[in-house]
């Protein structure tokens, strides 16, 4: 008996420049150093504005030459290091200038369960739903198809509509799957065998799988390895896909302290995170890219009612380091004692909004506050926010 793959009653696919890249690599119990790239072959001019050494750094340039390649890139009409990529979350984008800029390292930090990753892997989603940009979302917490089964139940929301009705939970998700092999299991005609009928013959789901197929080519999933995949297997996977897109793709990790560090060996926690996000910046600054990744807090940080950016695990590199930091906080958690009091019942639907508080802003205001409305069976946010209006813990209150 022939076994079928999820892909098989897929049409066949539009040619993509990433059919010929391979990112694999082994997951062994000691690292293997990765092999160099070939060298490239004895070449094609390479025209100015496009002399940057991808995986490495620039080489040394006066600033005549800086101001001829940006004049070239313009007359060219690549004006990619102007235009933003929008996150897809209003009024975040706003906030931090229309969107995610190549070389800028973004945190997104808070407590467990608080919404992190659902928010970055929605974020990732918004940017590969774009024809011309891609998305590597690397996972040190949950596999391939685990995501995949969480932008199932995203999509069924269908953001920004969301539109509750048509929502399906992981447990609807498995509970459809599973019936309808047993189904075909016990000879029932016109039961679906393979996972993608399956999905594309229920009208719970027929929908999500339609949405999620639209940008499954440009959205690159890998399931990192805590003692494998470290800063350098990371800078590599993403130089070819750098390659490989032209520039446009955006690196998103999750988590920041659990990325591999060898052969450096770091004296504490505090020495590793500064090896990471250093590493991170890097990344974003040599490869040309932006680079979004999440931070964990410390002990400390999730004894208190409301985090902060010095609450994340590790140094003050992290402050350092990065251009955007956002930090999460529950709103019913973070709300003045006067507005709880005043109006209980209208203080617990704060349980479902999630404060976005952008910490640092190198480019633009920091310290503002922003909700936006979570549906955690959904894994999804309505990226329709808004700024917060009511008064926070620590005597901060928001201006209108």
């Amino acid at each position: 008996m022939s076994t079928r793959r999820f892909t098989d009653d897929l049409p066949d696919p539009k040619p993509s420049p990433l059919d010929n890249l391979d990112l694999q690599q082994e997951e062994k119990a000691a690292p293997k150093p990765l092999q160099p790239r070939p060298a490239p072959e004895p070449a094609k001019r390479v025209p100015r504005g496009q002399a940057k050494n991808r995986g490495g750094a620039h080489l040394p340039r006066t600033l005549t030459q800086v101001i001829n390649e940006a004049n070239d890139k313009v007359v060219q009409g690549d004006l990619v290091d102007y235009v933003p990529m929008p996150t897809g979350f209003d009024p975040l984008d706003g906030f931090i200038g229309g969107g995610l800029r190549k070389t800028e390292l973004v945190l997104l930090g808070g407590a467990q369960g608080i919404g992190k990753t659902i928010a970055t892997l929605q974020i990732a989603r918004n940017i590969a739903s774009r024809p011309d940009q891609y998305a590597f979302y690397l996972s040190y917490e949950h596999t391939e198809t685990h995501l995949m089964h969480r932008l199932m139940c995203l999509e069924s929301l269908n953001p920004p509509e969301v539109d509750i009705a048509s929502g399906i939970k992981l447990r609807d998700l498995y509970q459809i799957i599973v019936a309808q092999r047993a189904k075909k299991f016990m000879g029932r005609d016109g039961a679906a065998s393979s996972l993608q009928s399956i999905l594309r013959d229920h009208p719970k789901t027929a929908p999500a799988l339609g949405r999620m197929l639209r940008y499954a080519d440009r959205l690159i999933m890998l399931k990192a390895s805590p003692a494998v995949t470290n800063l350098r297997a990371i800078k590599e996977m993403t130089a070819r896909l750098a390659d490989a897109t032209g520039g446009n793709v955006t690196l998103f990790v999750d988590y920041l302290q659990k990325i591999a560090v060898h052969p450096e060996r770091p004296r504490d926690e505090n020495d590793k995170v500064t090896i990471i996000v250093e590493g991170l910046k890097d990344i974003a600054l040599s490869l040309d890219i932006p680079v979004w990744s999440i931070v964990a807090a410390d002990r400390e940080g999730l004894k208190s009612k409301r985090i902060h950016l010095y609450h994340l695990r590790g140094s003050s590199a992290l402050d350092y380091e990065s251009d955007i930091a956002i930090i999460m906080n529950n709103k019913y958690q973070i709300l003045a004692k006067d507005h709880v009091a005043f109006n209980p019942y209208t203080a617990k639907q704060y349980r479902n909004w999630v404060v976005w508080t952008i910490e640092k802003n190198r480019a633009g205001r920091a310290m503002t506050d922003m909700e936006f409305e979570i549906f955690g069976q959904h894994f999804a946010f309505n990226p329709r926010g808004q700024r917060v209006q009511q008064q926070l813990i620590d005597n901060k209150v928001i201006e209108n």
